[in-house]
């Protein structure tokens, strides 16, 4: 009875093992292996009765009470049970020994050994849903379903959850090595899916795959009405909880639960604009991207005015628009104000809503420790959101707490390992600091990650102008995206401009401005116009009445700016640099000096450092050699964009050349070797 109990335990493991490896594979749902973990548990009782009550004769089954103890023959069916048990048993060593082995890298295969050994088990990437619908427009639900999902996980504290900009990446269509995903993002676990819409009916089908193994976990078919699909997306995320063994407390069950939206219009709307957010990066097409992002969210909240995430994602553009400088007006900040008021309203407790309201103290008001206290709020609902930390790295930043800003800059990239925007974020604060071997190895990771980014690689290729006053790499650059499409010429214009004018190839300048269109050029809220950009290139070919005319002209636009933005500092400090190109000395530098009141470096140390940088050109331009050193030795002693290579090559400083103080200040900046 104890052998046949024994080999009836280990049958059934085998026979448990089998099917969850090899079901998924033929798309068997789930409930099958269940019901056959179920039969099983239900059958150990009458294998042992069975066992016990009866006994196998040369003449058939018998009662055990009815065969004669010199006839049993007990003994030779238990010695066939141990060589079953002995068979069954190795059968399933073997299977474990081959799990273990692909669970285990092969020697010398080091950095992948070091990978995995901290790779947390309770860790998960939800990759893109592949869209199977006959109607390639409906691509939209796959994003969406894909994006509730991660987010419904996101909220559970006890599993890390990769953010939705790394796994963007691994589109559908193409073939996925699960393994090498795994390792590229530090997790034990991936799902992938699937969603095929037809008329009011939705299929989603979702797959959890053990990233070490390629070996399947769990599998599923949901076949409901289209309008079901989020009560699907939260019965997946509870699922995958359940089966990584995760704790789930009660706040976060209930925004798992919870539906975005009753309009799955809106919802649609809501996923374009959060894609055209994600990407937008420093391209000249930025400002097109937000502004295009905050129809498609008002025509949302038009929609559904109680959508919470829409809400948070129109404040996110309004403030980006202001703090960019592309409408720093009050107008746009009441925007921003509407958006924030409006979803804290709806939701006092959302960790959505404080996130947007941090950002929105942060960029609208520059207002730190009251933007920190949100984020704290923030952090407790979202412990899976890297903008959490990422914010926390800007506000950090412009407090010019430096090595806390590194640190949570980090923090994000550890939960979004392939984020390509906080990568290229982390290399400008290397930048800020001068630090140029750190800012091309973070550069060097970003572009691992996406090797034909424009954006990205303009600013790898700057880093050997600013660090050695090489425009080399970045000439080589340009050329050769322009030899293979001329069509390039927009998003390059103002990396071009500025390398043109390095090189003083005043035709080539004159091309960039002519690419740049009506879009502004500069550095952070200093934005520049293309009319300023044709004076400053007529100003250093020597063509003083070209540059005359051209600087009225931008004084004009600048006036309406002004209007709009009389007390923004940056607004100012152009205006000063222009009036400074005009010979309106007295204007510009009371315009330069009110410009560094209005924004000082206390308050802001990244665009306060570009005040008094500006100042320096101001004075410069003015005639004032000695004021200008004065405030270049303030700026080069302070974290800021000025730069060796910026002071030898750009036009701004031509009227300080063969100054000694200048060339001194100059030298200071030289990488070593060539001092």
């Amino acid at each position: 009875m104890y052998k046949a109990a024994v080999a009836y335990a280990v049958f059934s493991w085998l026979l448990i093992q089998f099917a969850t490896q090899v079901f998924p594979f033929f798309e068997i749902p789930s409930w099958a292996v269940r019901l056959i973990i179920l039969l099983l548990i239900l059958g150990t009782p009458f294998v042992v009765f069975f066992a016990w009550a009866f006994e196998i004769t040369p003449e058939g089954i018998k009662r055990t009470e009815e065969v004669p103890p010199g006839e049993s023959i007990t003994h030779r069916t238990g010695r066939k049970l141990m060589v079953a048990i002995a068979i069954v048993v190795a059968i399933a060593l073997a299977v474990e020994a081959f799990h273990l082995a692909r669970r285990t890298p092969l020697r010398g295969s080091g950095k992948s050994a070091q990978a995995e050994s901290v790779v947390p088990e309770k860790s998960i990437a939800v990759l893109p849903f592949e869209n199977l619908s006959d109607e390639k427009g409906s691509s939209y639900l796959a994003d969406g379903v894909q994006d509730e999902v991660l987010t419904d996980l996101a909220h559970i504290a006890d599993l890390k959850v990769i953010s939705r900009t790394s796994v963007m990446q691994y589109k559908t269509g193409a073939p996925r090595n699960l393994r090498e995903i795994g390792q590229q993002l530090g997790v034990a676990y991936i799902l992938e899916g699937a969603v095929r819409c037809v008329g009011k009916q939705v299929r989603i089908s979702a797959q959890l795959i053990d990233a070490r193994t390629d070996l399947h976990e769990w599998a599923e078919k949901y076949d409901r009405p289209l309008d079901d699909v989020f009560a699907i997306q939260s019965e997946i995320a509870k699922t995958i909880a359940d089966q990584l063994q995760a704790e789930i407390a009660p706040d976060e069950k209930a925004a798992i639960e919870e539906r975005p939206t009753t309009d799955l219009a809106a919802f649609d709307l809501y996923i374009r604009a959060e894609r055209l957010l994600l990407s937008t990066s420093f391209s000249t097409r930025g400002k097109e991207n937000i502004a295009n992002a905050i129809a498609l969210l008002d025509q949302a909240v038009a929609r559904d005015p109680h959508f919470l995430f829409a809400w948070c994602q129109l404040a996110t553009a309004h403030d980006a628009l202001y703090f960019l400088g592309f409408d720093h007006t009050p107008a746009r900040l009441s925007l921003g104000d509407v958006a924030v008021s409006t979803a804290l309203r709806l939701k006092p407790d959302s960790g959505e809503a404080h996130l947007a309201r941090a950002r929105h103290l942060y960029q609208g008001y520059l207002d730190y420790e009251p933007a920190m206290a949100e984020l704290a709020i923030a952090r407790e609902a979202l412990p899976n959101d890297p903008a959490v930390f990422a914010l926390a790295g800007y506000i950090y930043r412009r407090q010019g707490r430096w090595d806390e800003s590194t640190h949570n800059f980090e923090n994000a990239l550890a939960i979004d390992p392939r984020n390509f925007y906080t990568l290229q974020q982390l290399s400008l604060t290397y930048n800020l600091l001068r630090r140029y071997p750190e800012m091309a190895a973070t550069l060097d990771r970003a572009l691992a990650i996406v090797p034909k980014d424009i954006d990205n690689g303009l600013t790898r290729a700057e880093v050997d102008l600013s660090w050695r006053a090489d425009p080399q790499p970045l000439h080589e650059m340009i050329y050769d995206l322009l030899g293979q499409s001329p069509a390039a010429a927009t998003d390059l214009a103002d990396a071009w401009l500025f390398l043109a004018l390095s090189e003083r190839d005043f035709p080539a300048a004159a091309r960039a401005l002519t690419a740049l269109k009506d879009e502004s050029f500069g550095v952070d809220a200093i934005q520049l116009s293309r009319t300023f950009g044709e004076g400053l290139t007529a100003r250093a070919r020597g063509d003083a009445a070209a540059a005359q005319a051209a600087f009225a002209a931008a004084r004009a636009e600048q006036e309406k700016v002004i209007t709009a933005q009389a007390d923004y500092g940056p607004a100012v400090c152009i205006l000063g640099v222009i009036d400074a190109g005009l010979g309106r000395k007295e204007d510009a530098i009371r315009e330069g000096r009110r410009a560094v009141e209005l924004l000082p470096l206390k308050r802001d140390p990244i665009n306060g450092a570009h005040m008094i940088e500006f100042l320096a050109v101001i004075y410069a331009w003015s005639g004032e050699a000695d004021l200008a050193c004065e405030q270049l030795e303030v700026a080069t002693k302070i974290p800021g964009t000025v730069s060796y290579g910026q002071l030898r090559l750009y036009p701004f400083w031509d009227s300080l050349r063969g100054n000694p103080r200048f060339e001194k200040i100059v030298a200071s900046l030289a990488p070593s070797g060539s001092r």
